[in-house]
């Protein structure tokens, strides 16, 4: 493959971390407003949560046809393709009248949306070996701000301005993100020259063939089941039950991006060789995040937001680990299998959120507890019985 000698310094790191959480963070604006939306454009309140699930449903899309290009085509000029789509996206989103029509650029808004999961590879072809987890780690914790930040931000936007000025402002910023990526992203050509078929097909093979990817594509599925159970549960419980405004709601999500500073500790530490009990403890406290719930009911929203802070850090913590560990199996294939393990991610997360409600209105809070605990637990005992077995393939592969 071709590569530009392109230095990956701190500031470039901190360059990545932004346009992924700037760029990530479109397919997340949408979930707080689909209320103001859906009136507005003449959609069924039935059909109001199809806007959220469409957009999803376009990243997974992107992220399992679009990221594996990242193998076979110049990474830059792929992401900026993506970010142009993802403009004119954002932009028919503000504008348009119809609900078919949006129902339809929410599935363009997702699937546009995937150019950051080509960067952080590129990112890790960039980086050392040695400072791979670090870098990593860095970008992902920009990532994850992206995905926290991106409620509160529209929620306030969409009350003062009106939720089409948020779409508006997205638009402006990934112009701003395709002129960084253009000035500033080195250019990489691989030197893969497999036809996109084969390319395609190639990702069930690297899927049977590697176990590290399968098993920490289990285990960061399960994390993020909960992570987007909680985050789709808790505006209802605290609107409902402690009575806070939709702004109050925003602030408590900024307080949960403060898991964000997961992402570089867990990159030293995938860098230090100490996966597998960063990787154990992160599966063990995310499953006992939600204890904070059963404090005395006067500080019951203070033990909302511990679970947020430690839930986020967790999920974050593990993730960064995973990528850290599927990066280390075969540099060729790095956005095939980036693509491969975001994708189970993503439908792990889907799956959250999509019961997240019927969850809270069956049992209340009490069932979001029970629930969201089970999947961390899954994902911790799947990992210890492949540790038991000697099967946890990290083990040949973390420094």
């Amino acid at each position: 493959m071709t590569t530009t000698p392109h230095a990956m310094t701190r500031g470039m790191v901190l360059l990545f971390a932004f346009c992924c959480g700037a760029i990530v963070a479109n397919i997340y604006y949408a979930q707080p407003i689909i209320g103001l939306i859906a009136p507005d454009i003449g959609l069924s309140d039935t059909m109001a949560s199809f806007i959220v699930s469409l957009t999803q449903i376009g990243y997974a899309l992107g992220l399992f046809f679009l990221v594996p290009l990242g193998d076979l085509l110049e990474n830059r000029r792929l992401m900026i393709i993506t970010t142009v789509v993802a403009i004119a996206s954002l932009l028919g989103a503000a504008f348009t009248e119809q609900p078919n029509v949006f129902l339809l650029i929410s599935l363009l808004v997702g699937f546009s949306s995937v150019s950051v999961q080509i960067l952080i590879p590129l990112a890790a072809h960039l980086a050392p070996e040695e400072s791979r987890g670090r870098v990593v780690g860095g970008i992902m914790g920009g990532l994850l701000l992206g995905i926290l930040l991106a409620r509160p931000v529209s929620s306030l936007v969409a009350d003062h301005l009106g939720w089409r000025a948020m779409f508006m402002i997205a638009a402006a910023l990934m112009a701003a993100i395709s002129v960084v990526l253009a000035l500033t992203v080195p250019k990489r050509q691989p030197d893969h020259s497999a036809t996109y078929g084969q390319l395609i097909g190639s990702l069930w093979t690297l899927l049977r063939q590697q176990p590290v990817l399968r098993q920490r594509a289990f285990y960061q599925g399960c994390m993020f089941a909960t992570f987007s159970l909680f985050w789709t549960a808790v505006p209802l419980e605290l609107a409902r039950n402690h009575g806070l405004s939709q702004s109050e709601i925003a602030i408590f999500a900024l307080v949960g991006a403060i898991g964000a500073i997961a992402a570089p500790i867990s990159g030293r530490l995938a860098d230090a060789g100490h996966t597998r009990i960063a990787s154990l403890l992160a599966m063990l406290f995310a499953s006992l995040s939600f204890l904070p719930a059963f404090i005395h009911p006067a500080y019951s929203v203070i033990g909302l937001a511990v679970t947020g802070v430690v839930l986020d850090f967790c999920v974050q913590m593990n993730m960064v680990l995973g990528q850290r560990a599927v990066y280390s199996l075969d540099a060729k294939s790095r956005g095939r299998l980036n693509a491969l393990y975001m994708t189970s991610i993503f439908i792990g997360g889907a799956f959250g959120s999509s019961i997240a409600s019927a969850v809270y209105e069956h049992g209340g809070w009490l069932w979001i507890v029970i629930v969201g605990s089970v999947f961390p637990l899954l994902a911790l005992l799947r990992f210890l019985c492949a540790a038991q077995s000697g099967s946890l393939a990290e083990r040949r592969i973390t420094p």
